[in-house]
């Protein structure tokens, strides 16, 4: 397939033509379509607006919002959903300057961007603060006081906003709006957190009087109904039907060279990456490249500028986490003029940054979620035909999507998963509200019936003739974060600068943070030096070897309940409550270069259990006919196990890290051969159930992944996991495809 592109006398043509251009395919463009102004709209408000018509999705979502509605908008990158929910907001504080709107990000950056967009509208009587960890402390009484525009993020209001509501009365009690922008990102345990956050600002200000309406935003996603019923606890009307413009759109999957293609060795992805963006750039063409990391940002930056000549090399920057606005703004205010031809990022800032109109966008390596890729994919063509490429990495589930890549392009199957009642997650939060207002039954309607029940089981609320009140020393919510399901973590301390970078689940902190383990923070490596058992605390210090670890560890599971059973796949399918308890016992040191082996270090760690959400399934005789003698029934098990589980983050947005499995050739409560999938958050946040109902697709993907690999005997792009406790030993990929074939075949039958 041969494509023009008509930017000048610029070409990609023949980008396309090469052995790695794995599949090529171009979107035509679409016409923008539009609605006038709403007549009722406040005429200062329509005076400082610059445009006569909106999208249709814009329109519809100030209808929606005039009715009085929560409505959840689910567009594409750069259609203009901030308007959408800017509008309603602006023209009641046109009306009525008292009301007060609260808006939540997810970051810092993002606030401050939406900031700049609201000042720069110029809307009546409209006064906007950023209200974050960073606001001065004798600022902040002054945006409590005149504020009717805050902006914030989940973390302040959990911790600094909901426990002191009494200084904040002004604002709950004429709070008429709450817009959650990238409603996508709350997903998982911080999805679960913020969904309980959420609700325990609904219920102070319905104490304060008010009746805020939800106006949301997310990427394109499978289930964005769901997602607001899930996080805010209300029922919103869904807006889909984008009305904004879309250009031509080139998309390449590229998929660097096989050097070896029993151990799935591929050319370097950041190498081809450069490569790309180097040609690309020397034609003129404006290209920002995503990285997962800022170090691979940087090389490919360095890489690239070694390509090109010093004109071009000049117009080249990288753009990271950790520049002040101010360095952020400069390189944007570079790229929105032309001044700079290329950029290389990192994952973490493809969140509605404001570069202006490129040409192209290079992904490198799957994101993680097709919602991310379509937003960076969404920078590319913002001023005509666009190119949008994603440079497979030698994942299993990359690998798949370059094999198969309708199944990247054609389906949104995707469903960001959350668990608001997860016991581990809503206990905290039971009795920070207890803290805030006395628990009684009236709060069932905005809490859930879940926290009611948890209220009567903690020791630290006491029971009164107003309801449950909180009864312990000091406040709740400062005891716990809203990025783990346990209070029992470890924190990761940077040891020469004391720099906390993370906490992790203790649950985890064993197998992922012990003794000489490399730990991977935001994309960056560090080795662990000392894991304090006593103090909670891993040392950690930057590292720059050529090696990675994978620790060992021996897995248990034990059935607690099952809440569903049913046939699928020609087996028994179950979904349930299950304990996990596992011990490391020791970790490999493995070349980066090749996954060779170079040492293997004991550990003496203790043991830990913990309680989880899982499924299960237990193959027929006649699906393991010929796979039933060991040590292939194990392998054919484990390698089934393993390829399912990096195919699951298809279906929910969860990362492969997120998840566990087990296999066994018998297990002493089945008392058969045994597949276990399980969420690897204590009690779970929903992703597993998520497969349980997705259950056929699953292992049809699976069963496409395996067929479609060059390899013969496994490797890291189908049946390895970096992530096995049994070091990727008894894996067989022949047995798992004809196990997984029978299933796909049975349910083939079956409907």
């Amino acid at each position: 397939m041969r494509v023009r592109m008509a930017v000048g006398a610029a070409t990609w043509d023949d980008l396309l033509d090469g052995e790695e251009a794995a599949h090529v395919e171009t979107l035509p463009a679409t016409e923008s379509r539009t609605a006038p102004l709403p007549e009722n709209l406040h005429s200062g408000l329509r005076e400082a607006l610059s445009f006569p018509t909106l999208y249709v999705h814009q329109r519809k979502a100030f209808d929606v919002a005039a009715r009085g509605d929560h409505l959840i908008l689910a567009t594409g990158t750069a259609s203009g959903k901030s308007l959408g929910f800017n509008l309603p907001v602006l023209d009641r504080i046109a009306r009525e300057p008292k009301s007060r709107a609260l808006y939540l990000y997810p970051t810092k950056a993002l606030a401050q961007d939406q900031a700049r967009a609201l000042a720069e509208l110029h809307a009546p009587n409209v006064r906007a603060a950023i209200y974050d960890g960073d606001t001065p402390g004798e600022r902040r009484w002054q945006i409590r006081k005149w504020a009717n525009v805050i902006l914030t993020n989940p973390d302040m209001l959990h911790v600094g906003v909901l426990p002191h509501h009494d200084r904040w009365a002004d604002v709950l009690h004429n709070l008429r709006y709450i817009v959650v922008d990238e409603a996508h990102v709350y997903r998982g345990v911080f999805g679960s957190h913020v969904g309980n956050v959420l609700r325990r600002l609904r219920r102070l200000a319905q104490v304060y009087g008010a009746e805020p309406q939800f106006l949301m935003a997310s990427a394109t996603i499978a289930n964005p109904g769901e997602l607001a019923q899930s996080i805010a606890g209300v029922e919103a009307t869904v807006i889909e039907d984008d009305g904004a413009p879309r250009a031509e759109r080139t998309i390449l999957l590229w998929n660097p060279e096989l050097l070896d293609a029993e151990l799935g060795l591929r050319a370097s992805a950041l190498g081809d990456a450069s490569k790309l963006m180097a040609d690309l750039v020397s034609r003129g063409l404006r290209t920002i490249c995503f990285a997962k990391s800022r170090k691979a940002a940087e090389l490919i930056h360095r890489f690239t500028v070694q390509r090109v000549d010093d004109e071009v090399a000049k117009r080249l920057a990288p753009y990271r986490a950790g520049y002040t606005p101010a360095q952020r703004r400069n390189i944007e205010r570079r790229l929105v003029d032309g001044e700079l031809l290329g950029v290389a990022a990192t994952d973490a800032l493809e969140l509605g940054i404001d570069i202006g109109l490129l040409d192209c966008a290079i992904s490198v390596g799957f994101p993680g979620t097709v919602a991310s890729l379509r937003q960076q994919w969404g920078r590319a063509g913002r001023r005509g035909h666009g190119l949008a490429v994603l440079v497979a990495s030698e994942d299993a589930l990359d690998q798949y999507f370059v094999r198969e890549p309708e199944t990247l392009l054609k389906r949104s199957v995707e469903a960001a998963i959350l668990d608001h009642a997860n016991p581990r997650v809503l206990d905290g939060h039971v009795r920070a509200a207890a803290f805030e207002a006395p628990l009684d039954d009236d709060d069932r309607a905005t809490l859930g019936d879940e926290a009611l029940e948890r209220a009567a089981l903690l020791p630290e609320l006491q029971l009164t003739k107003n309801g449950y009140v909180w009864a312990g020393r000091d406040y709740p919510a400062g005891q716990f974060g809203l990025r783990s399901t346990t209070p029992d973590t470890f924190a990761v301390v940077e040891a020469t600068t004391g720099t906390v970078l993370g906490i992790v689940e203790r649950e985890r902190a064993y197998s992922t943070v012990h003794e000489g383990a490399v730990y991977l923070h935001l994309g960056e490596s560090y080795l662990v030096r000392e894991l304090d058992l006593q103090n909670r605390t891993a040392l950690v210090t930057p590292y720059n070897g050529d090696y990675y670890t994978q620790a060992k560890k021996d897995t248990n599971t034990a059935i607690e309940e099952t809440l569903r059973t049913e046939r699928r796949c020609g087996l028994d399918l179950h979904f349930g409550r299950i304990s996990v308890t596992e011990r490391v016992v020791a970790y490999q040191k493995k070349s980066i270069r090749d996954q060779s082996t170079l040492e293997t270090v004991e550990l003496d760690l203790p043991e830990t259990s913990f309680e989880t959400e899982a499924i299960w399934y237990v193959p027929e005789p006649a699906q393991l006919d010929g796979l039933e003698k060991m040590p292939k029934l194990l392998g054919t098990l484990h390698a089934a196990e393993h390829s399912m589980i990096a195919l699951l983050p298809l279906w929910a947005m969860c990362d492969r890290w997120d998840i566990g499995g087990l296999s066994t050739n018998i297990h002493f409560q089945t008392d058969a051969p045994t597949v276990f999938i399980y969420d690897g958050h204590s009690g779970g946040v929903g992703i597993t159930e998520r497969g349980f109902n997705s259950f056929e697709g699953w292992v049809e993907d699976t069963a496409r992944m395996l067929e479609g690999c060059p390899c013969t005997e496994g490797c890291p792009s189908c049946v390895q996991s970096p992530k096995c406790g049994n070091l990727n030993e008894m894996l067989d990929k022949d047995g798992a495809l004809t196990l997984l074939r029978r299933m796909v075949a049975a349910s083939t039958s079956a409907s």
